[in-house]
Formats: C-alpha cells, structure tokens, sequence
C-alpha cells in the first residue's frame, strides 16, 4: 500500500471514529488543522508523512470527551497505525506528536519536540485563534453549559495541568487563559505570520463584546 493509499485510509477511519462528535472537534477541525499542516509544511524540512497522519490522528480521541484519560488518543491512534503495518519508527513519531500537541496550562513543559510536532501544533493552534477559533470557543462553552462572561469572575492565568483541564469558567475567561496566550506560543514562522492576524481578530472581538456587554454600542 502506498502513502496516498494509506493517508485515504486514514482520513476514512477518522471520519468515522468521529462521527457525530462536538462541533469543535469533529472531522472538519481534523481537516482544517490537515490543510494547515500542509501549508506550514512547504516552508519546513519534515517529513510530510509524519505531518500528514500526526495532523489526522491528534484527537482521534481527545481526553476532554474520555474522562480525562490521555493515553486513549495515542491508544487508538497506535492500534490503526499497526494494522495498517506502518514502520515503527512512523508510528512512535505520530503518537509523540499526540501526546504532546496539546496546550495544557500555561506551566506544563512540553517534554518532546520534533518539526514535525512543531508543525501539526502550530496547525491546531491555528484552528483555535480568530474567527473559526472564536465559534469553537463558544460551541465547546455550550455544550459543557458554560457562561458567556461574569464580570465578577477574574480568569486564572497560574493554573496548573488539572485545574486547567477541570475549569468550568465562562467561555471568555477561555480567551486569557489559553486563546490569547498561543500567539506567543507559536513554533513556525508560517504559524507565527498567520497567528498575528487571528489574534487581532479576537482582540478586535473582544473589545466589541464589552462594548455590547456595558450597553456602549
């Protein structure tokens, strides 16, 4: 089987693994995060194989929607990637790169790095910046029945992992806590030129939310 043989295959099984999930990280985030990969790629040595199934597999099962448990995304990840008789050393690549992408607080230090992993990361840091990231901001905030906003409610810009991972603030403290900070955080030239952007994007929101909130406009 070739590489365009299995990439398809790959894009099969995640389409179905997730089938019916949350809006935010359903196949179309999968896609827009794989286009992006593809597009910071071209100015990046890396090995486009790698890229192509860490982008298609990084939340082939994200712990947000199994309790917590980190270990089922690399789990399942690794199981397909087996049956499917990539090499090893593929295999372990694309599961450092799940298990690492994530942002998980702002004190968790990131224990493996690879341009590869820099650019799927970048690529779904992307995907949660400017407007898209905005409308998946509130979609998640929905569907975990979250507050918009609650002036009386600082965000936590020192959580740790857990408290991070176990936060049920309003959906605008999300934007300090994580959203606004990932600029910062970006690996790649290509990510860090587009990021600038989006985060004007949500800056220029966010000014107009309050504007709206204290009846000004």
């Amino acid at each position: 089987m070739d590489n365009n043989d299995i990439i398809n295959k790959t894009i099969q099984f995640v389409k179905n693994k997730l089938e019916g999930a949350e809006g935010g990280h359903d196949w179309f985030h999968i896609e827009r995060v794989y286009k992006n990969s593809l597009l910071i790629a071209q100015d990046e040595v890396c090995d486009l194989m790698v890229v192509k199934l860490g982008a298609l597999l990084h939340d082939i099962a994200d712990s947000k929607f199994h309790g917590g448990d980190e270990t089922v995304g690399p789990a399942v990840a690794r199981a397909f990637l087996e049956q499917e008789k990539l090499p090893e050393g593929t295999i372990n690549h694309v599961i450092k790169i799940i298990e690492n992408i994530s942002f998980k607080g702002g004190k968790v230090k990131q224990e493996f790095t690879s341009i590869e992993l820099n650019i799927v990361q970048d690529a779904d840091r992307l995907d949660a910046i400017g407007a898209i990231g905005i409308a998946r901001a509130f979609n998640y905030g929905g569907f975990k029945n979250r507050g918009l906003y609650n002036p009386n409610l600082a965000p936590n810009l020192n959580m740790t992992k857990e408290e991070y991972k176990n936060s049920s603030a309003p959906t605008i403290s999300h934007f300090y806590e994580k959203l606004l900070l990932l600029k910062g955080k970006m690996n790649t030239v290509s990510g860090r030129s587009i990021a600038a952007e989006r985060h004007r994007y949500m800056e220029n929101f966010l000014s107009q939310f309050y504007a709206e909130w204290d009846g000004e406009k």
